[in-house]
């Protein structure tokens, strides 16, 4: 079969043998695969990928020296079954299903590992148990933005937003706009939002965003006072001793980028939540004094359960969810390693899908 292929930091198309459902498993074809960030992190950074998720206890199933087939944010194809599986879903039937296959390490990710090829790739491997029919003859693409969508999701439930919260969201990437629609989606607002882009931001008030900013001409940081939000220690001192209400300000970083954690602790409202989403791939520095002052709550978020998964998919079905504004468009294999420069460039593109059945 045909695979795009990290080879070294290089995006070669190649031939791969054919994978072959194991115990449980399912052969797919690939319908469409999204480009993730991480993909692009780790075309370049997979040493340190690797490194962080052993320092973290995570299972080391990936040689990065080895080629690897990049895709997690798949739709496919139901094509045959392997052993000891209920063929519950007949051959045809269009499925997602969260990226994880059980390997001779245990659950490796799929589109992460040497034996599980990702939906770069022609067919795929995939388990029976985790399949979610696609449901209401949703597209290929509005169904492979489960996985994304399902992010947004999860860094959503677990941040304590309330009907009483203001959130602000930076960054207007795939899971910032992910991170909306969820926001959007249970009533918050207003919800602020800011990205450097115009087409993103744009994209952001597509998908409900209530206040969308350029943060190069004005601070979000203005607008907390407007909405009840002691927005300084001095107006949150003066609130307190009045006993006067007040709202609670909820901040999702999904940039990922140096510094920026310590810029949200200096400037953000006091007692606020700040939700880290976006993934640094560097060291970085802050002053846990000044968060303490503030009383700041600093939570990291990562992936999504099975549940949030299976509920972003209805939701994206039943048109609860905003997906439109996501999309960018298509490639074939030979247009993968275009998409990622234009992708790590930022600016108009969101979100690219390769269709690996297309040269």
């Amino acid at each position: 079969m045909k695979a795009v292929v990290r080879r070294g930091t290089e995006l070669v198309t190649t031939d791969l043998g054919e994978p072959t459902p194991g115990e449980g498993q399912v052969l797919v074809k690939t319908l469409v695969c999204g480009i993730c960030g991480s993909d692009l992190h780790a075309l370049h950074y997979l040493d340190h990928m690797v490194e962080m998720t052993r320092k973290a206890g995570g299972s080391e199933s990936i040689n990065p020296k080895a080629d690897l087939v990049f895709g997690h944010e798949f739709s496919a194809e139901v094509l045959d079954y392997g052993p000891g599986t209920d063929k519950r879903l007949k051959p045809g039937t269009r499925v997602v299903s969260v990226p994880t296959a059980i390997g001779p390490q245990g659950a490796e990710l799929i589109g992460y590992s040497n034996r599980f090829p990702g939906g770069f790739a022609e067919r795929m491997v995939l388990q029976e148990a985790l399949l979610l029919e696609v449901p209401n003859g949703l597209s290929a693409e509005a169904a492979a933005l489960t996985e994304p969508m399902s992010v947004g999701e999860h860094a959503v439930a677990q941040s304590g937003v309330t009907q009483q919260s203001v959130a602000l969201v930076i960054g207007c990437g795939p899971v910032g706009l992910s991170v909306i629609a969820a926001l959007k989606a249970r009533g918050v607002g207003p919800v602020i939002a800011t990205d450097l882009s115009p087409e993103r931001r744009a994209a952001a008030e597509k998908m409900g965003a209530d206040i969308v900013l350029d943060p190069r001409a004005h601070s979000p940081h203005d607008k907390w006072e407007g909405f009840d939000v002691p927005a300084t220690m001095a107006s949150f001192s003066t609130a307190q001793l009045l006993g006067r209400s007040r709202r609670d300000a909820i901040v999702f970083e999904c940039v990922g980028v140096p510094g920026m954690l310590q810029n949200l602790i200096q400037n953000v409202p006091p007692t606020a939540t700040i939700i880290v989403v976006g993934v640094c791939m560097e060291s970085d520095v802050i002053e846990p004094s000044l968060a303490i002052n503030k009383q700041l709550s600093l939570k990291f978020v990562f992936a999504y359960s099975a549940d949030e998964f299976a509920t972003t998919l209805h939701a994206i079905a039943q048109g609860e969810r905003v997906f439109e504004p996501l999309l960018s468009g298509s490639v074939g294999r030979s247009g993968v390693a275009d998409a990622f420069q234009r992708l790590s460039a930022g600016g108009d593109c969101i979100k690219i899908m390769v269709d690996p059945s297309r040269a």
